[in-house]
């Protein structure tokens, strides 16, 4: 292989992919299809050969989440497409899927999504116990509450169609070099890329996209062919035919973090020893819905290891700072499901220079500097994988690795009963238990399943503080990013919807737009100085809007960035009282005349240098007072102290 590749050897390409799976070539042939034919593949050994080979090939149409879902409807139209061929060889085998409820919760949940899917325009609908039992006979009815049956579901050849795109590809004049390892990328003076550098030479390129999967980041009787697909994720397994008996896998609740470090080069086509005791929750559960397979012989256990993101979703862009370089990697459990649809979203990213729909969710840039903490992300991603079976309610928290990211009123709110969330690491507060000790909130929503939340009177309190007296909001996890410079309006006038050229002291809410006009964030800018402006952007978003500024900074260096998130906390006040408080507190006018909506400027609260802006998120007059970290406590207990006569509330 490594001499074939040496004969044919591409030096120069318009786009170069690193990583032979699934999500490499289906961006080849998509590529090529759009008529980008000037294109080199390279993978570090044989196609398919990372997670792609020992993949159990499982595609359904159904996701939580809706833009997985349209991808997976892609994927599994471009798999009838290549075998819809009168020679094409038999890859794809639509034999449907049933995903059964072994709780009254799992059903309840199951309920749910359908409607989801329905919205997308998926025929789906729950079936009844009796019903599926039908359908797959093999399997108990015991705790069998319901299920979802979608017959264009089935299973592919993970090799046999992964292969299949790269032949097409190859056919409309992509370049395939196998047994190539790339040993780094070459970029130029300005960072841009310009090639890639492999074991046998260089590879010049202004575009590269790392689809290096796991590397990216560094039963019993002779079943019928057409067995459908079973997914209990009550029971964490999932199951379908093969070679007449059954392949088992599933999610355990404790998963094990492995070569956190980074993965070694030569692990290619390796699996992981055998871990039985890993597996027993699933064989377990495989056993309690299939009885059958008590009896059966256990003929081999596959244990290859995955890369899986902090969210479990894939990464897929451009990659900020560095121009040319893109990502399609992490696909996180979902890879033939999306594979397909990859290559397809990548291309047309590349041709059109927009994505075909909105895969914000998938953004490359999504993860901040907290996730370059390896051990923080492994812990994220065990979690994340955890969940993907297991039940997780929508007020259910992150349990691990939790207390990353503790603002400088933490102590203050959990003596005032605070129950804290998460979110981008921070510990952010969900709501008051007054008169209790605060907590970290993890799967509280266990405690009442799908019924009435146990917080609902208290957040009620809340919103009655809110609306007729006064009330304290911590919000340090805000993002904020700081752009200065000559070039800085100018900038941010290309970037955002609305006018930024504002007088000093405007607040600007606005979003930032991509070339189609869709929105890319929604945020709020300051302007502290005619060259001096303030992004303000939600906790989660901050990496993300970051990095779409930096993607469209001008090279001149007349601006400059930086992330100024951890070194201002910010204190809401907000409510019909909230002038009367702070007229106790502060120093100064803050009258409407003075102080008008959407407006900034300094004040003293207890000596310290307060930068308020009028701005309120609660149709309640308000302010947010932005101060160093190590004021952040002063300025709480000033604001606590003048706003007891009007009963403040947190």
């Amino acid at each position: 292989m490594a001499s074939t590749a040496l004969r044919r050897w591409k030096d120069r390409a318009r786009v170069v992919i690193i990583g032979g799976g699934i999500a490499g070539c289906s961006i080849a042939y998509h590529l090529a299809r759009k008529g980008w034919t000037d294109v080199a593949l390279v993978d570090k050994g044989a196609l398919t050969s990372g997670s792609t080979w020992h993949a159990a090939g499982m595609v359904t149409h159904f996701h939580t989440s809706p833009t997985l879902m349209r991808m997976r409807q892609y994927s599994i139209g471009l798999y009838r497409e290549l075998q819809a061929e009168p020679d094409a060889v038999e890859n794809w085998h639509e034999v449907g899927s049933l995903r059964v409820a072994s709780s009254r919760d799992q059903q309840r949940f199951l309920e749910r999504q359908v409607g989801m899917a329905k919205a997308i325009g998926l025929d789906v609908d729950t079936i009844s116990p009796a019903e599926a039992l039908r359908i797959f006979p093999y399997m108990s009815g015991e705790s069998l509450y319901g299920a979802m049956y979608l017959p264009g579901d089935g299973w592919l050849d993970p090799s046999g169609a992964t292969m299949e795109l790269a032949r097409r590809a190859r056919q409309m004049g992509v370049t395939i070099h196998t047994e190539v390892r790339v040993a780094g990328i070459i970029r130029s003076p300005s960072g841009a890329v310009v090639g890639v550098q492999t074991e046998h030479g260089a590879i010049e390129t202004e575009c590269v996209i790392n689809a290096g999967g796991m590397w990216a980041g560094q039963i019993g009787h002779d079943l019928p062919r057409r067995t459908p697909c079973l997914r209990d994720p009550e029971n964490l397994v999932y199951m379908r035919e093969e070679v007449g008996g059954f392949l088992i896998g599933g999610f355990e609740k404790n998963p094990v973090a492995w070569s956190v470090g980074g993965v070694p080069w030569d692990f290619t086509q390796q699996l992981l020893p055998s871990d039985w005791e890993l597996f027993r929750e699933i064989l377990e559960g495989a056993i309690r819905r299939v009885p059958m397979l008590a009896n059966a012989e256990l003929a081999h256990l596959v244990n290859g290891p995955e890369g899986i993101t902090p969210d479990s979703r894939p990464l897929l862009g451009p990659v900020p700072g560095v121009p040319g370089f893109w990502v399609a990697a992490g696909l996180s459990h979902t890879g033939f499901g999306a594979g397909g649809a990859i290559g397809h979203i990548l291309a047309e990213w590349l041709v059109n220079g927009e994505p075909p729909h909105d895969v914000a969710e998938l953004s490359a840039r999504r993860f901040g500097p907290v996730y370059e903490d390896r051990a923080y992300a492994a812990e994220r991603a065990r979690e994340s994988y955890k969940y993907y079976y297991t039940l997780r309610y929508p007020h259910d928290e992150n349990e691990w690795a939790r207390g990353r990211r503790l603002g400088p009123l933490d102590a203050r709110l959990l003596s005032l009963g605070a129950v804290f969330g998460e979110k981008n690491g921070w510990e952010r507060v969900n709501y008051f238990e007054p008169g209790r000790a605060g907590r970290r909130a993890g799967a509280d929503q266990r405690g009442w399943g799908w019924g009435r939340p146990a917080f609902s009177e208290l957040v009620g309190a809340e919103h009655e503080a809110v609306r007729e007296r006064v009330a304290l909001f911590d919000f340090t996890s805000f993002g904020k990013i700081d752009v200065r410079g000559p070039g800085a309006l100018g900038l941010l006038q290309r970037l955002a919807a609305n006018d930024v050229d504002r007088q000093v002291g405007s607040v600007i809410y606005t979003q930032f737009l991509n070339p189609r006009g869709g929105i890319e964030s929604d945020l709020t800018i300051t302007r502290w100085d005619d060259d001096h402006f303030r992004v303000t952007t939600g906790s989660n978003f901050v990496a993300s809007d970051l990095g779409w500024i930096r993607m469209h900074m001008p090279t001149d260096g007349s601006v400059a960035l930086h992330d100024v998130t951890d070194d201002f906390a910010c204190i809401g006040i907000w409510g019909p009282q909230a002038r009367q408080v702070l007229e106790v507190a502060a120093t100064g006018d803050v009258s409407n005349a003075a102080f008008p909506y959407m407006s900034a400027r300094t004040i003293a609260i207890e000596g310290v240098q307060v930068w308020a802006q009028r701005v309120t998120y609660v149709g309640e007059l308000g302010w947010e007072l932005y101060v160093r970290a190590g004021e952040a406590v002063r300025l709480w207990d000033a604001l606590w102290t003048a706003g007891q006569p009007f009963r403040i509330a947190p």
